[in-house]
Formats: structure tokens, sequence, C-alpha cells
């Protein structure tokens, strides 16, 4: 049921779902799965222990499951999951996981991660993920569900970024951002909200509000944070969205936290 192209070549072992199009001289690789209504247009090479969700599209001169940029990288058999209904563009490269990070790189479903852009070893990325093009994920970065990054925007490894965050084109993010917040700055600084975002995924006014006035209280100069944290979970303990930045904050991560300037 798959359409090989005969330019192409699709190693033993490869696993094509039905009306998959394996383009013009594309290669896939022994250990890779690719599911139904996956489409590599051309030139892309998909190798490594990879899988690939139904109906995702790969451009062309993509690169993923080869070997990740990490000198302590031995070899092992660590993993590429990429979800459903997928964007990938061309020249895009997703490299796998390794032994000190879970052994797994992986990408939720309908996310756009355009042209140029780099998922560096055992990142972990959301649902509904848009990487503007040559965004850089360095390794082990966790990125959360309908999360934005701009265009030219670098992330350090290990830094987490919540869900619904954008962070400006040009940036250079060194710590986590906070869930539905914005950053932007060559060493990027939280700005406030994402309001556009919100707004775009149609969430009620009262909330947003909810959630500003939550995020005034964090970042008020009175006080130390975690008294900060503690007096917005009481406040606001029925509210979702900001118990969601507060869990945020509280789990901690190796990384500080990206506060306004």
């Amino acid at each position: 049921m798959a359409k090989v192209h005969p330019s192409a070549i699709v190693e033993d072992g490869a696993v094509l779902g039905a009306e998959t199009v394996v383009g013009p001289f594309s290669i896939v690789g022994p250990n890779v799965v690719l599911g139904d209504g996956v489409e590599l247009i051309s030139h892309a090479v998909v190798t490594g222990h990879t899988e690939i969700g139904e109906r995702t599209r790969i451009f062309p001169f993509a690169s993923i499951g080869h070997a990740p940029q990490d000198l302590k990288f031995k070899g092992e058999a660590s993993k590429v999951v990429i979800g459903k209904n997928c964007m990938i563009r061309e020249n895009v490269t997703i490299n796998p996981g390794t032994e000190g990070g879970g052994m797994l790189t992986s990408i939720g479903d309908n996310c756009l991660i355009m042209v140029g852009a780099h998922v560096a070893h055992d990142c972990r990325v959301g649902n509904g993920v848009i990487l503007v093009n040559n965004a850089t994920l360095a390794g082990h970065v966790h990125v959360g569900d309908h999360a934005i990054l701009g265009g030219l925007s670098a992330v350090h490894q290990w830094v987490r970024i919540g869900p619904m965050a954008f962070l400006g084109g040009l940036s250079g993010l060194e710590n986590d951002l906070i869930p539905f917040g914005s950053a932007i700055g060559d060493r990027a600084r939280l700005g406030g909200l994402n309001l556009v975002g919100l707004k775009r995924r149609q969430l009620e006014r009262e909330r947003i509000h909810a959630l500003r006035a939550a995020y005034r209280m964090l970042f008020a100069d009175e006080g130390t944070l975690s008294e900060r944290v503690a007096d917005v979970a009481s406040r606001f303990a029925g509210e979702e969205l900001v118990m969601t930045v507060v869990d945020f904050i509280r789990t901690g991560g190796d990384r500080a936290l990206c506060t306004p300037r």
C-alpha cells in the first residue's frame, strides 16, 4: 500500500504504514516505523530507532534520527518518537535521546517545525508546538503544549518552557519560562503573559483576568518567591490556569526561573 519512489532507499526492516509515500532520493533506515499516511516529500533521511505518527509530512533535506551531538553518546539504541499530523519543514534536524536523558526525544501531535529548526537529544516537545525558522533546542529541553518559539531563538540545555508560552524571535532563553509567559531578549527576560495566545485559545475573560492578577502577585517586589507562590496558591486554589503556573514553579528544574527585568 506504500508508494516508494524508484530513487528512494528503504532498508530491510523498516515498517511503512498504509498510504505512506517515500519520495525521490529519500532514505529510510532499518529500524524506522512510518505510520499510515506519512509522506517524505523528497531528499529526506529518517534513520535510527525512529517512529513517526500518522499523516506527518517531512520536507526535503530534513535529517531525523541521526546520532546526537553529544560526546557522551556511545551508540545506545535510543529513540525519536514523533506524533501525528506534524509538519517538519526543510533542513530540520531531530536527534535521538541518550542514556543520560531517558533514551528518548519526543515530539507530540500537530506540531509545526519550520525551516532549519533543531531539536536536540532528550528533548520533550508537547502537542501543537510551533518552532519558527531556525529555532534551536539544546539537549534535555522540555516544551509544553501549544508553546511558540520565534525565529532564530535558542534555548539552553535543561530549560523548561511551560504550555502556551511564547519566546520572541532572536531570543536566547537560559532559564525556565512559566506557562502562559512571554519572554524576549538576547538574554531573554519575562515580559508578561502571552495574552495573544490566551485569546486565540478562546479562554474565558475571567480566567485570563485571574491569571493576570496572579502574575502581578508572583512577580511583585514584596516577600520571597516561595512566599508569593504560597499566597497565590491559597488565593487561586480553584483556578486551573493559575495552579498550572504554581505547580510549574514549585516543581523546579535544573535552571533558574526567567523573571521580569
